[in-house]
């Protein structure tokens, strides 16, 4: 290349001196290199995590698994589509979709300052109301590995799960169940395992993300509340954006601020109030009240 490269300039020159002119300065070309392939490049090419899954393979690899929903928890497993509570699924449904017009997000992680604020409720939910639209395709992933209860509230088995695949004792598809509702697809928390920070951050949760996120619409992460543990700072690390809940005349101002602090350098999607009385909602004149509202 820079034999050539020497050629035409020497030829602009000469044409340029036979014509009484002068010559620009080029800019040197940076001269083209073989590149010599490291031996164990190779190896690295295999080991990358694949981008090839299929949706046939994930429905070959992931059988359908019996699920037994809590009907009081669990607002679309039936045909009722007024419960309460589901319309307002319905426009926090919307209102992310709104956003994610004007930005990448697909990686959810619903989380709460303290413990019983209805986080697992709301992530649930959330991934219910999506998958009901034709085509929309959700993974929820219980990431509490303190103190796991999604599966409780889906009827589904609570192993194997992430924790499993943390442990390099599964692949993805063995810990991913999908149950009676079409498009929904669950990692359970998996076993007890003890060092529950050392495990989100070995790796494997980053791999498992790689390797599922282009089969999915939609990953929701449920994870362990902010203030008592430090999980859900290290689970954000994976997401695009916090969906934060607060449970009405419970959580105290103080620790949701506190909590919305952990998170400065995330984008905070919303707020989701969860516990309102049905009575104390607007929308209640117009169908049977609701059980949470969301300022997203």
């Amino acid at each position: 290349m820079s034999r050539i490269h020497d050629a035409l300039k020497r030829a602009e020159q000469e044409r340029a001196t036979s014509m009484g002119g002068s010559v620009e300065p080029t800019l040197a070309q940076p001269e083209l290199q073989p590149v010599n392939m490291p031996e164990h490049a190779h190896t690295q090419t295999a080991v990358m995590p694949s981008s090839g899954f299929s949706y046939e393979t994930l429905l070959a690899r992931c059988p359908l698994s019996k699920w037994n929903p809590d009907e009081r928890t669990m607002l679309f497993f039936q045909d009722d589509e007024n419960r309460r509570g589901a319309e307002e699924f319905r426009t926090l449904r919307s209102r992310l979709y709104q956003i994610r017009e004007k930005m990448p997000l697909k990686r959810i992680m619903v989380t709460s300052a303290l413990p019983k604020e209805g986080k697992s409720f709301v992530a649930a939910n959330l991934a219910q109301v999506i998958v009901r639209q034709h085509g929309r395709r959700v993974l929820l992933v219980d990431a509490d590995l303190r103190s796991p209860g999604m599966h409780r509230h889906l009827g589904a088995s609570q192993t194997p799960g992430l924790s499993d695949y943390l442990l390099g004792e599964c692949d993805e598809f063995a810990v991913m169940q999908r149950g009676p509702m079409e498009n929904l697809f669950f990692i359970p928390a998996g076993k007890q395992a003890s060092g529950a920070p050392e495990l989100l951050a070995n790796g494997r949760l980053k791999l498992l993300m790689q390797r599922v996120e282009p089969l999915f619409d939609w990953i929701i992460i449920d994870t362990p509340p902010v203030i008592p543990v430090a999980d859900s700072t290290l689970l954000a690390n994976f997401c695009e954006g916090v969906l934060m809940v607060v449970r009405s005349n419970s959580t105290p101002s103080d620790l949701a601020r506190k909590a919305r602090e952990e998170f400065q350098d995330k984008l905070l999607l919303g707020v989701v109030l969860n516990g309102i009385p049905a009575d104390q909602l607007p929308q209640s004149r117009y169908y049977y009240g609701d059980a949470v509202t969301s300022h997203v």
